[in-house]
């Protein structure tokens, strides 16, 4: 293989390398070109600098709004809107014979030690994400917590602590299988994947054998599961287990260790020894219904929802309601559920896994490859917009993942994605070249948030000159935005990114969502908070 400078084949080889995903063949035909040509060793001592930068700058987008708050213009490299590195004046004669000098030197220490050597280095894990959890959140019905709690949300990672629940019933699966449901009042402390403790309150356990040996405890007893289902009821100084299939071990504080099998039970009361009895599957049956229940109420939300979206559609300046409804294998559109604004056509799926949606009976678009998006165009000239999107992110495994972005950088467009370290980040461009301005929020999707069905907004008002980017109708940044009207948005792709329609078509960063969505809005004007904060509410899985 040889390459010539410049070309796509240059691109393509620095792309890779960049990308740690440079052949061995690739390498060796780049070391030879950079050796003979020093134009070539500009442009790439260039672009690897530009790559480290951006991909070791925690503060890019911050750095981003300061440098256009200077007057200082972004550089843009590969079609690469990120970039921010504002360029210094011409390499002088000296400077270039400096990095001449580097580069070759560079290029003969790889190809001395082997740049494989480098690359295949196992990764270091002490930066390695980490949970303290140990259980999560699975279902509801009616639930009910304290306002003591922290609040918990169907899909929370729980990590070692307290549950209260007022009333109301709450499935709480922990990490080694086991499933716990709760019935309010019940006080549930999570202490370990295979521990737990209920001082008070009703509880069903199922615990799968690969789950053998989960704990419970209470006041009065200790119970270890032997692989079973058992309910326990726990007041001030009595505690009840019954159990209704396999067998658990209990131990009360003056009796032996007692083993019970499926239709027995016993009751530890105070300094009593413990009193055996038959099992009562009546006095469990509304935990037993837990699943039916579960379903009912889905069903319900799902119900509400099409109703609150049948007056919404109604909405003039609802530009783009997709509703992901309807989907099978074979279909490849999308619905367009606005019905008062019929400027924009059905969507158009490329790729996606159909997924379940917030419900069993809502259907959701799964992106999983590079090749997964949805198409639309949106015609016209907007003062505002306003962006809503039901989202679940499985990964946040690139330093930028796509929802909403424009297909170029042509002025009045946007671009909408999540950062890596879970900051929402929305780019705005401007006339003329390199006139952008990026607006992020602070952190708001953690590690205990991936897996959890999330209502993310922006509101970008170009005429009042703010934009606000909002969490599950909460606002999380309000901050000045210095580009005005008009807002364009034309082709545009949700969940990734056609890095090829850019002005310079040279391989870019990827830019696919992994994750899944199952509603988008897009309307013509800033909504209010409280109108955003509604949003939420009409989608949120449970009430």
């Amino acid at each position: 293989m040889k390459l010539s400078f410049p070309s796509p084949e240059f691109d393509d080889a620095v792309a890779a390398v960049c990308h740690g995903s440079a052949s061995e063949v690739e390498m060796r035909a780049l070391n030879g070109l950079l050796k003979s040509d020093a134009d070539a060793r500009d442009e790439y001592l260039m672009r690897i600098e530009l790559h480290a930068r951006l991909a070791s700058d925690p503060d890019l987008f911050a750095q981003a709004a300061n440098t256009a708050a200077n007057g200082l213009t972004p550089v843009m490299i590969l079609g690469d809107w990120h970039s921010t590195i504002t360029p210094g004046p011409s390499l002088t004669a000296t400077r270039r014979w400096a990095a001449q000098v580097v580069a070759l030197a560079a290029c003969l220490v790889l190809m001395a030690i082997g740049v494989w050597s480098l690359w295949l280095r196992p990764p270091s894990t002490s930066n390695g994400a980490t949970s303290t959890a140990v259980a999560m959140l699975t279902r509801v019905v009616d639930a009910h917590w304290s306002q003591n709690s922290a609040p918990v949300r169907v899909g929370s990672a729980l990590a070692p602590g307290w549950l209260h629940l007022e009333s109301g019933l709450a499935q709480v699966v922990f990490y080694s299988g086991a499933r716990v449901v709760i019935e309010g009042p019940t006080e549930l402390q999570i202490i370990s994947p295979t521990e737990a403790v209920c001082p008070i309150g009703r509880l069903l356990a199922e615990v799968p054998q690969p789950a053998r040996g989960f704990r419970l405890k209470t006041d009065q007893l200790n119970v270890m599961d032997l692989g079973t289902a058992f309910g326990v009821e726990a007041t001030n100084g009595r505690t009840e287990v019954h159990v209704f299939k396999g067998k658990v071990e209990v131990l009360s504080g003056i009796t032996a260790k007692q083993a019970l099998s499926e239709g027995q039970a016993a009751v530890a009361q105070e300094q009593a020894p413990l009193r055996l009895m038959a099992a009562n599957p009546l006095a469990f049956n509304s935990l037993f219904e837990f699943q039916e229940r579960s379903l009912a109420s889905e069903a319900f939300r799902y119900e509400q929802w099409q109703v609150a979206n049948a007056r919404l559609n109604q909405d003039p300046s609802l530009v783009v309601h997709l509703e992901f409804q309807n989907l099978n294998t074979s279909e490849w559109m999308l619905r367009n559920a606005a019905e008062s604004n019929r400027s924009v056509q059905d969507a158009t799926i490329v790729g996606c896994q159909r997924a379940e949606g917030r419900w069993r009976e809502k259907q959701a678009l799964e992106f999983q490859s590079v090749n997964d998006r949805v198409r639309l165009d949106v015609p016209g000239e907007f003062d505002a917009l306003t962006l809503s999107a039901w989202v679940c992110v499985k990964g946040l495994d690139r330093q930028f993942n796509s929802l909403f972005m424009c297909d170029g950088f042509a002025p009045g467009t946007i671009h909408w994605l999540i950062r890596n370290d879970g900051v929402l980040g929305l780019t705005v461009f401007g006339q003329g070249s390199g006139n952008l301005q990026i607006v992020a929020s602070p952190p708001v999707l953690s590690l205990s948030k991936l897996g959890m069905w999330l209502n993310v907004a922006v509101v970008v008002n170009a005429r009042a000159r703010e934009v606000v980017h909002y969490v599950n109708g909460s606002p999380v940044a309000r901050q000045a935005l210095k580009l005005g009207p008009p807002l364009r948005l034309g082709a545009a792709e949700l969940g990734n990114w056609n890095a090829r329609s850019g002005p310079n078509p040279a391989p870019a960063l990827i830019r696919n969502l992994s994750g899944a969505l199952d509603e988008f809005e897009l309307f013509s004007r800033a909504l209010s908070d409280a109108e955003v904060r509604e949003l939420h509410a009409k989608g949120k899985p449970d009430l």
